[in-house]
C-alpha cells in the first residue's frame, strides 16, 4: 500500500508537536474525516481564549472538529462514531478510554518520543536529555488500558547531541514522527505490520521513566555534578526550564531559570553554588564536581538574557550565591 487514499483517520491531538503529523497525513492523501482536540481555553494574563495549535491547522483546512470535555460522554462517542473511521492516531492527547480506542476495525496507534518500553511517561523528550542519554527515537504503537504499554509497530532512532536542548530534540523528532506516523499508517491499511509486545524489545538493565515536570523534580541541585547539571538544564530548556534560587550576603533571595550553560573548562574549588565572573561575558558556579559556565539566565518576572546583557544590568553578582 502506496497511498492512504480511501482510508478514513480520525486524528487526535492538541500542542504544536502533533501538527507536523497531521500535516503529513494529509500531504499522503489521507482522508481526514474528523480532528480531536482539547477544548478552548484563556491563557495568559489578558485570559484570552486560545485554540490549540491542532484546531488552528484542522480550521485551516476545513476538517470536522470535536472538543470533549468528557471523553466518556455519550454524545461524543456518537460523534465519533458518525465518523466511521478506519483507524484513529493519537498525537499528544489524553489517555482515551477503552470505549474510544477500540472503535475503530484498524485500531488506535499512538506515536510516543521516545524508544518504547524506555521512557513511559508524560516528557520523554525531557528526561531522556536529563538523563545524558546519547540516542532516542519515536515509536508508534496500539493503545491498551494503560499509559505508553501497547505493542509496538515502528520505530526510528534519533541522536542526541551534547549540546541539544529538549527544544532542539522536541522540533527534530517531530519531523521524524511525521513520517512515522504516516509509515504506520501506510502498513496497518495494507496490513503488512505486525505488533510486537513491549517485554521483548526490553535491551538490558531497568526501564527509566518520564514523568511529568513539577516544579519540585526541575530545581537544580548544585551538589550534583557539573556534568550533570549540564544534562539537568539543556533537558528542561526552554520550557518548563531548570529554576534554583540567588540568595544575597544580606538574605535577599530572587528565583532564576537556568536556559542554557556549559561546563567550565575550568573547575572552581569552592563550596557549592559561589559565583565567579569577570563582570563581562562570564558567570561561572561551583558544583558539587566541578562548575558550570551559565550562558543564559532569566530572574523571576524578567525576560530571558543571554550572559553579557544580564551581567550589564546585574551589578555585584559576587555577593550572592546559588542555592
Amino acid at each position: 500500500m502506496d497511498s492512504l487514499k480511501g482510508l478514513r483517520i480520525v486524528y487526535m491531538g492538541t500542542p504544536e508537536f502533533a501538527v507536523e503529523p497531521l500535516r503529513a497525513l494529509m500531504v499522503n492523501s489521507a482522508n481526514l474525516v474528523g480532528v480531536v482536540t482539547a477544548p478552548d481555553k484563556p491563557a495568559g494574563r489578558g485570559q484570552r481564549i486560545v485554540q490549540s495549535p491542532v484546531k488552528q491547522f484542522a480550521q485551516l483546512h476545513n476538517i470536522s472538529i470535536l472538543q470533549p470535555f468528557n471523553l466518556k460522554d455519550q454524545g461524543f462517542i456518537d460523534s465519533l462514531k458518525a465518523l466511521n473511521a478506519d483507524l484513529f492516531i493519537v498525537v499528544a492527547f489524553r489517555m482515551l478510554p477503552k470505549i474510544v480506542w477500540s472503535i475503530p476495525k484498524l485500531g488506535t496507534f499512538n506515536l510516543h518520543a521516545s524508544l518504547l518500553p524506555q521512557y513511559r511517561g508524560a516528557a520523554p523528550i525531557n528526561w531522556a536529555i536529563m538523563n545524558g542519554e546519547l540516542r532516542t527515537g519515536v515509536t508508534t504503537f496500539l493503545i491498551d488500558e494503560k499509559i505508553d504499554t501497547g505493542n509496538v509497530l515502528l520505530q526510528q532512532e534519533e541522536e542526541i547531541y551534547p549540546d541539544d536542548t529538549a527544544g532542539d530534540l522536541h522540533d527534530r523528532l517531530m519531523g521524524v514522527g511525521a513520517e512515522l506516523v504516516v509509515k504506520t499508517a501506510l502498513k496497518l491499511y495494507g496490513k503488512s505490520i505486525e505488533a510486537i509486545e513491549q517485554h521483548k524489545l526490553i535491551e538490558f538493565g531497568e526501564l527509566k521513566p518520564a514523568p511529568k515536570l513539577f516544579k519540585e523534580n526541575t530545581r537544580i541541585q548544585w551538589a550534583e555534578s557539573a556534568s550533570v547539571l549540564h544534562n539537568f538544564i539543556r533537558g528542561l530548556s526552554p520550557y518548563p526550564a531548570a529554576w534554583t534560587e540567588m540568595v544575597s550576603d544580606d538574605g535577599k533571595t530572587t528565583t532564576a531559570k537556568i536556559l542554557r550553560a556549559k561546563v567550565s573548562d575550568i573547575s572552581i574549588e569552592m563550596p557549592v553554588g559561589i559565583i565567579k565572573t569577570d563582570g563581562k561575558t562570564c558567570l561561572s558556579v561551583s558544583c558539587g564536581k566541578g562548575s558550570i559556565d551559565i550562558l543564559q539566565i532569566q530572574l523571576s518576572g524578567k525576560k530571558a538574557l543571554p550572559i553579557d546583557d544580564f551581567l550589564k544590568g546585574f551589578r555585584a553578582v559576587e555577593s550572592y550565591r546559588f542555592i
